[in-house]
Protein backbone atom coordinates (compact mmCIF):
# COMPACT_ATOMS: atom_id res chain seq x y z
CA UNK A 1 0.00 0.00 0.00
CA UNK A 2 1.02 3.56 -0.77
CA UNK A 3 -0.60 6.68 1.10
CA UNK A 4 -2.01 9.38 -0.46
CA UNK A 5 0.95 11.47 0.01
CA UNK A 6 3.53 9.13 -0.95
CA UNK A 7 1.34 7.68 -4.35
CA UNK A 8 3.79 7.88 -7.50
CA UNK A 9 2.18 9.35 -10.86
CA UNK A 10 1.78 6.59 -13.12
CA UNK A 11 4.92 5.88 -15.39
CA UNK A 12 4.84 7.07 -18.87
CA UNK A 13 7.37 4.47 -19.30
CA UNK A 14 5.10 1.66 -17.20
CA UNK A 15 1.99 2.84 -19.28
CA UNK A 16 3.53 2.79 -22.41
CA UNK A 17 4.90 -0.78 -21.70
CA UNK A 18 1.51 -1.62 -20.55
CA UNK A 19 -0.25 -1.25 -23.90
CA UNK A 20 2.53 -1.95 -25.96
CA UNK A 21 2.98 -5.86 -24.06
CA UNK A 22 -0.90 -6.00 -24.51
CA UNK A 23 -1.10 -5.32 -27.91
CA UNK A 24 1.45 -7.72 -28.80
CA UNK A 25 0.22 -10.77 -26.49
CA UNK A 26 -3.05 -10.02 -28.83
CA UNK A 27 -1.22 -10.13 -32.04
CA UNK A 28 -0.04 -13.11 -31.30
CA UNK A 29 -3.36 -15.23 -30.09
CA UNK A 30 -4.68 -13.78 -32.87
CA UNK A 31 -1.79 -15.31 -35.32
CA UNK A 32 -2.44 -18.19 -33.02
CA UNK A 33 -6.48 -18.19 -33.88
CA UNK A 34 -6.12 -17.38 -38.04
CA UNK A 35 -3.97 -20.35 -37.76
CA UNK A 36 -5.12 -23.16 -35.68
CA UNK A 37 -8.97 -22.46 -36.31
CA UNK A 38 -11.56 -21.51 -33.23
CA UNK A 39 -12.13 -25.21 -32.16
CA UNK A 40 -8.36 -25.70 -31.86
CA UNK A 41 -7.84 -22.23 -30.70
CA UNK A 42 -10.59 -22.46 -28.58
CA UNK A 43 -9.92 -25.47 -26.51
CA UNK A 44 -5.91 -24.66 -26.20
CA UNK A 45 -6.88 -20.79 -25.07
CA UNK A 46 -9.16 -22.63 -22.48
CA UNK A 47 -6.67 -24.76 -21.66
CA UNK A 48 -4.09 -21.86 -21.18
CA UNK A 49 -6.37 -20.05 -18.97
CA UNK A 50 -7.90 -22.86 -16.75
CA UNK A 51 -5.22 -23.16 -13.98
CA UNK A 52 -4.58 -19.13 -14.44
CA UNK A 53 -7.03 -17.42 -11.64
CA UNK A 54 -5.65 -20.43 -8.73
CA UNK A 55 -1.66 -19.58 -9.77
CA UNK A 56 -2.24 -16.07 -9.69
CA UNK A 57 -4.12 -16.45 -6.44
CA UNK A 58 -1.02 -18.52 -4.86
CA UNK A 59 1.38 -15.94 -6.03
CA UNK A 60 -0.31 -12.69 -4.66
CA UNK A 61 -1.28 -14.87 -1.73
CA UNK A 62 2.79 -14.16 -0.57
CA UNK A 63 2.20 -10.69 -0.96
CA UNK A 64 -0.40 -10.27 1.73
CA UNK A 65 1.55 -7.95 4.26
CA UNK A 66 2.47 -5.41 1.72
CA UNK A 67 0.64 -5.67 -1.66
CA UNK A 68 2.73 -4.55 -4.43
CA UNK A 69 0.43 -1.76 -6.92
CA UNK A 70 -1.76 -3.02 -9.17
CA UNK A 71 -0.60 -1.35 -12.64
CA UNK A 72 3.25 -2.76 -11.68
CA UNK A 73 1.88 -6.39 -11.55
CA UNK A 74 -0.07 -5.94 -14.47
CA UNK A 75 2.92 -4.16 -16.31
CA UNK A 76 5.15 -7.92 -15.10
CA UNK A 77 2.37 -10.12 -16.26
CA UNK A 78 1.56 -8.41 -19.53
CA UNK A 79 5.97 -7.49 -20.16
CA UNK A 80 5.50 -11.88 -19.86
CA UNK A 81 2.82 -12.53 -22.30
CA UNK A 82 3.77 -9.82 -24.78
CA UNK A 83 6.90 -8.08 -25.26
CA UNK A 84 8.88 -11.64 -23.84
CA UNK A 85 7.13 -13.61 -26.03
CA UNK A 86 7.02 -12.22 -29.49
CA UNK A 87 10.83 -11.32 -29.12
CA UNK A 88 11.53 -14.86 -27.70
CA UNK A 89 10.17 -16.41 -30.54
CA UNK A 90 11.93 -13.89 -32.82
CA UNK A 91 15.27 -14.48 -31.25
CA UNK A 92 15.07 -18.55 -31.38
CA UNK A 93 14.35 -18.52 -34.43
CA UNK A 94 16.90 -16.64 -35.39
CA UNK A 95 19.41 -18.84 -33.76
CA UNK A 96 18.13 -21.91 -34.83
CA UNK A 97 18.54 -20.47 -38.45
CA UNK A 98 22.00 -19.37 -37.59
CA UNK A 99 22.88 -23.09 -36.91
CA UNK A 100 20.98 -24.51 -39.70
CA UNK A 101 23.33 -22.49 -42.06
CA UNK A 102 26.41 -23.88 -40.30
CA UNK A 103 25.67 -26.98 -41.53
CA UNK A 104 23.99 -28.67 -38.41
CA UNK A 105 21.22 -30.99 -38.71
CA UNK A 106 17.28 -29.99 -38.38
CA UNK A 107 17.30 -32.68 -34.95
CA UNK A 108 20.10 -30.93 -33.28
CA UNK A 109 19.02 -27.78 -33.89
CA UNK A 110 15.73 -28.62 -32.69
CA UNK A 111 17.83 -29.79 -29.52
CA UNK A 112 19.95 -26.94 -29.44
CA UNK A 113 17.27 -24.69 -29.22
CA UNK A 114 14.73 -26.28 -26.45
CA UNK A 115 17.68 -26.96 -24.13
CA UNK A 116 20.16 -23.99 -24.82
CA UNK A 117 18.27 -21.00 -27.06
CA UNK A 118 15.06 -20.86 -25.20
CA UNK A 119 16.06 -20.75 -21.43
CA UNK A 120 19.17 -18.06 -22.32
CA UNK A 121 16.34 -16.17 -24.51
CA UNK A 122 13.32 -16.16 -22.27
CA UNK A 123 14.95 -15.95 -18.66
CA UNK A 124 16.85 -12.81 -19.88
CA UNK A 125 13.38 -11.24 -21.49
CA UNK A 126 11.03 -12.67 -18.52
CA UNK A 127 13.56 -10.96 -15.95
CA UNK A 128 14.31 -7.90 -17.88
CA UNK A 129 10.34 -6.51 -16.66
CA UNK A 130 12.38 -7.00 -13.09
CA UNK A 131 15.04 -4.55 -14.40
CA UNK A 132 12.38 -1.88 -15.95
CA UNK A 133 10.83 -1.57 -12.74
CA UNK A 134 14.12 -0.53 -11.47
CA UNK A 135 13.07 2.97 -11.73
CA UNK A 136 10.41 2.54 -9.02
CA UNK A 137 12.81 0.39 -6.49
CA UNK A 138 10.87 1.44 -3.44
CA UNK A 139 8.32 -1.16 -4.58
CA UNK A 140 11.00 -3.63 -4.48
CA UNK A 141 11.98 -3.47 -0.46
CA UNK A 142 12.06 -6.95 0.30
CA UNK A 143 12.90 -10.52 -1.74
CA UNK A 144 9.35 -11.41 -1.85
CA UNK A 145 8.58 -8.59 -3.81
CA UNK A 146 11.01 -9.66 -6.34
CA UNK A 147 9.52 -13.18 -6.44
CA UNK A 148 6.30 -11.77 -7.07
CA UNK A 149 7.06 -9.51 -9.67
CA UNK A 150 9.08 -12.47 -11.63
CA UNK A 151 6.40 -14.89 -10.99
CA UNK A 152 3.88 -12.59 -12.63
CA UNK A 153 6.06 -12.08 -15.69
CA UNK A 154 6.73 -15.77 -15.81
CA UNK A 155 2.69 -16.30 -15.71
CA UNK A 156 1.88 -13.98 -18.45
CA UNK A 157 4.60 -15.65 -20.61
CA UNK A 158 3.57 -19.44 -19.31
CA UNK A 159 -0.18 -18.25 -20.25
CA UNK A 160 0.99 -17.23 -23.50
CA UNK A 161 3.18 -20.03 -24.49
CA UNK A 162 0.86 -22.80 -23.65
CA UNK A 163 -1.55 -21.60 -26.14
CA UNK A 164 0.67 -22.28 -28.69
CA UNK A 165 1.96 -25.79 -27.60
CA UNK A 166 -1.82 -26.92 -26.88
CA UNK A 167 -2.65 -25.79 -30.03
CA UNK A 168 0.45 -27.60 -31.45
CA UNK A 169 -0.92 -30.67 -29.90
CA UNK A 170 -4.67 -30.75 -30.97
CA UNK A 171 -3.41 -30.52 -35.04
CA UNK A 172 -1.43 -33.50 -34.27
CA UNK A 173 -3.45 -35.55 -32.52
CA UNK A 174 -6.56 -33.51 -31.86
CA UNK A 175 -8.50 -32.83 -28.67
CA UNK A 176 -7.04 -36.18 -26.76
CA UNK A 177 -3.08 -34.64 -27.50
CA UNK A 178 -4.05 -31.00 -26.05
CA UNK A 179 -5.50 -32.45 -23.12
CA UNK A 180 -2.70 -34.40 -22.39
CA UNK A 181 0.00 -32.06 -22.44
CA UNK A 182 -2.02 -30.40 -20.09
CA UNK A 183 -1.92 -32.66 -17.89
CA UNK A 184 2.05 -32.29 -17.95
CA UNK A 185 2.28 -28.60 -18.27
CA UNK A 186 -0.58 -27.28 -16.45
CA UNK A 187 -1.44 -29.79 -13.96
CA UNK A 188 2.09 -30.90 -13.43
CA UNK A 189 4.47 -28.39 -13.87
CA UNK A 190 2.11 -25.25 -14.10
CA UNK A 191 5.08 -22.94 -12.04
CA UNK A 192 7.84 -23.86 -14.23
CA UNK A 193 8.19 -20.43 -15.69
CA UNK A 194 7.16 -18.71 -12.42
CA UNK A 195 10.20 -20.60 -10.35
CA UNK A 196 12.35 -20.19 -13.38
CA UNK A 197 12.10 -16.64 -13.66
CA UNK A 198 11.95 -15.85 -9.58
CA UNK A 199 15.66 -17.27 -9.26
CA UNK A 200 16.20 -13.42 -11.11
CA UNK A 201 13.62 -11.71 -8.90
CA UNK A 202 15.88 -12.97 -5.82
CA UNK A 203 18.94 -11.65 -7.43
CA UNK A 204 17.03 -8.60 -8.38
CA UNK A 205 15.80 -7.69 -5.10
CA UNK A 206 18.61 -9.28 -3.20
CA UNK A 207 20.74 -6.16 -4.83
CA UNK A 208 18.32 -3.38 -3.99
CA UNK A 209 17.30 -4.36 -0.37
CA UNK A 210 21.38 -4.79 0.53
CA UNK A 211 24.27 -2.75 1.16
CA UNK A 212 27.08 -5.52 0.76
CA UNK A 213 29.76 -4.68 -1.83
CA UNK A 214 28.89 -7.64 -3.66
CA UNK A 215 25.01 -7.35 -3.76
CA UNK A 216 24.74 -6.93 -7.78
CA UNK A 217 26.49 -9.93 -8.44
CA UNK A 218 22.75 -11.95 -7.32
CA UNK A 219 21.45 -10.86 -10.70
CA UNK A 220 23.52 -12.77 -12.85
CA UNK A 221 23.55 -15.50 -10.53
CA UNK A 222 19.78 -15.78 -10.60
CA UNK A 223 19.82 -15.43 -13.80
CA UNK A 224 21.87 -18.64 -14.38
CA UNK A 225 20.21 -20.44 -11.60
CA UNK A 226 17.45 -19.19 -13.65
CA UNK A 227 18.60 -20.90 -17.25
CA UNK A 228 19.88 -23.93 -15.22
CA UNK A 229 16.42 -24.89 -14.06
CA UNK A 230 14.83 -24.00 -17.41
CA UNK A 231 17.43 -25.74 -19.68
CA UNK A 232 16.99 -28.90 -17.47
CA UNK A 233 13.32 -29.28 -17.47
CA UNK A 234 13.71 -28.70 -21.42
CA UNK A 235 16.23 -31.06 -21.52
CA UNK A 236 14.45 -33.84 -19.52
CA UNK A 237 11.47 -33.08 -21.69
CA UNK A 238 13.67 -33.50 -25.14
CA UNK A 239 15.01 -36.96 -23.82
CA UNK A 240 11.45 -38.26 -23.21
CA UNK A 241 13.17 -40.29 -20.27
CA UNK A 242 10.75 -40.46 -17.55
CA UNK A 243 13.76 -40.65 -15.32
CA UNK A 244 15.16 -37.63 -16.36
CA UNK A 245 11.51 -35.82 -15.98
CA UNK A 246 11.28 -37.17 -12.69
CA UNK A 247 14.99 -35.76 -11.55
CA UNK A 248 13.82 -32.06 -13.10
CA UNK A 249 10.47 -32.19 -11.46
CA UNK A 250 12.63 -32.78 -8.06
CA UNK A 251 15.08 -30.36 -8.76
CA UNK A 252 12.67 -27.56 -9.41
CA UNK A 253 10.03 -28.62 -6.81
CA UNK A 254 13.24 -27.93 -4.42
CA UNK A 255 13.66 -24.57 -5.89
CA UNK A 256 10.08 -23.70 -5.32
CA UNK A 257 10.66 -25.16 -1.28
CA UNK A 258 13.55 -22.69 -1.15
CA UNK A 259 11.20 -19.78 -2.36
CA UNK A 260 8.15 -20.42 -0.33
CA UNK A 261 10.60 -20.81 2.86
CA UNK A 262 12.21 -17.32 1.80
CA UNK A 263 8.64 -15.78 1.64
CA UNK A 264 7.99 -17.25 5.16
CA UNK A 265 10.67 -16.38 6.83
CA UNK A 266 11.05 -12.63 5.45
CA UNK A 267 7.52 -12.37 6.32
CA UNK A 268 7.87 -13.26 9.52
CA UNK A 269 10.92 -11.34 9.88
CA UNK A 270 9.08 -8.52 8.73
CA UNK A 271 6.08 -8.83 11.63
CA UNK A 272 8.92 -9.73 13.97
CA UNK A 273 10.23 -6.35 13.71
CA UNK A 274 7.20 -4.59 14.42
CA UNK A 275 7.78 -5.23 18.17
CA UNK A 276 11.09 -3.57 17.59
CA UNK A 277 10.04 -0.29 15.71
CA UNK A 278 6.33 -0.22 16.86
CA UNK A 279 6.80 0.69 20.75
CA UNK A 280 8.81 3.79 19.87
CA UNK A 281 5.46 5.32 18.30
CA UNK A 282 3.07 5.13 21.84
CA UNK A 283 3.66 8.25 22.32
CA UNK A 284 2.21 9.80 19.39
CA UNK A 285 -1.26 7.48 20.51
CA UNK A 286 -1.40 6.11 17.10
CA UNK A 287 0.40 2.97 18.66
CA UNK A 288 -0.59 0.96 21.89
CA UNK A 289 1.20 -2.08 23.62
CA UNK A 290 -2.21 -4.07 22.72
CA UNK A 291 -1.94 -2.69 19.04
CA UNK A 292 1.81 -4.16 18.66
CA UNK A 293 0.82 -7.09 20.21
CA UNK A 294 -1.93 -7.44 17.36
CA UNK A 295 0.68 -6.52 14.82
CA UNK A 296 3.24 -8.72 15.59
CA UNK A 297 2.28 -11.99 14.63
CA UNK A 298 -0.25 -12.98 11.62
CA UNK A 299 -2.62 -15.10 13.74
CA UNK A 300 -3.26 -11.61 15.75
CA UNK A 301 -3.63 -9.78 13.02
CA UNK A 302 -5.84 -12.26 10.84
CA UNK A 303 -7.80 -12.41 14.63
CA UNK A 304 -8.03 -8.20 14.78
CA UNK A 305 -9.74 -8.32 10.75
CA UNK A 306 -12.03 -10.76 11.40
CA UNK A 307 -12.90 -8.83 14.76
CA UNK A 308 -13.34 -5.46 12.80
CA UNK A 309 -15.11 -6.49 9.93
CA UNK A 310 -18.06 -7.84 12.40
CA UNK A 311 -18.21 -4.45 13.78
CA UNK A 312 -18.17 -2.98 10.43
CA UNK A 313 -14.92 -1.68 10.53
CA UNK A 314 -12.97 -3.91 8.59
CA UNK A 315 -10.90 -1.96 6.18
CA UNK A 316 -9.84 0.58 8.41
CA UNK A 317 -8.30 -2.39 9.94
CA UNK A 318 -6.65 -2.95 7.45
CA UNK A 319 -5.74 0.15 6.74
CA UNK A 320 -4.13 0.71 9.82
CA UNK A 321 -2.41 -2.40 9.59
CA UNK A 322 -0.66 -2.24 5.59
CA UNK A 323 0.16 1.41 7.66
CA UNK A 324 2.29 0.41 10.08
CA UNK A 325 3.65 -2.85 8.02
CA UNK A 326 4.67 0.36 5.85
CA UNK A 327 6.16 1.85 8.65
CA UNK A 328 8.05 -0.95 9.45
CA UNK A 329 9.70 -1.18 6.14
CA UNK A 330 10.38 2.13 5.77
CA UNK A 331 12.49 1.52 9.18
CA UNK A 332 14.00 -1.25 7.45
CA UNK A 333 15.06 0.29 4.38
CA UNK A 334 16.67 3.10 6.73
CA UNK A 335 18.32 0.02 8.16
CA UNK A 336 19.74 -1.84 5.66
CA UNK A 337 19.86 0.73 2.76
CA UNK A 338 20.38 4.57 4.55
CA UNK A 339 18.10 7.20 3.77
CA UNK A 340 17.94 11.17 3.69
CA UNK A 341 16.56 12.07 7.10
CA UNK A 342 14.54 14.97 5.39
CA UNK A 343 13.15 11.46 2.81
CA UNK A 344 12.97 9.76 6.10
CA UNK A 345 10.16 12.47 7.97
CA UNK A 346 8.52 12.79 4.87
CA UNK A 347 7.47 9.46 4.43
CA UNK A 348 6.95 8.33 8.21
CA UNK A 349 4.76 11.36 8.31
CA UNK A 350 2.99 10.11 5.67
CA UNK A 351 2.02 6.42 7.01
CA UNK A 352 1.41 7.85 10.76
CA UNK A 353 -1.27 10.33 9.05
CA UNK A 354 -2.32 7.03 7.60
CA UNK A 355 -2.60 5.64 10.81
CA UNK A 356 -4.13 8.70 11.70
CA UNK A 357 -7.26 8.19 9.16
CA UNK A 358 -7.89 4.37 10.26
CA UNK A 359 -7.55 5.04 13.55
CA UNK A 360 -10.54 7.59 13.72
CA UNK A 361 -13.03 4.60 14.46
Amino acid sequence: MTTPSLAQRPSKALLIGLVVSGILALAVLAVMLASGGPIGFGLSALLAVAPLPVLLAAVLSLDRLEPEPKLHLAFAFAWGAGVAVVLAIALTVLGQTLFLRAGYGTQVVDAIGAVFLAPVIEEALKGSALLLLLRRRREIDGLTDGIVYASMAGLGFAAVENVGYYLLAFGEDGPGGAVQLFVLRGLIDPLGHPVYTSMIGLGVAYALTRRTTARFAAIPIGYLAAVFLHGLWNGAATTGSLAWLGVAYLVIMAALVLLIVVTVAERRGLVSRMAFYLPGYEQTGLVTAADVRMLSTLPARKAARKQARGAGLGRAMSDYQQAATELTMLHLRAERQGMDPARFALERDAFLGAMAQARRW
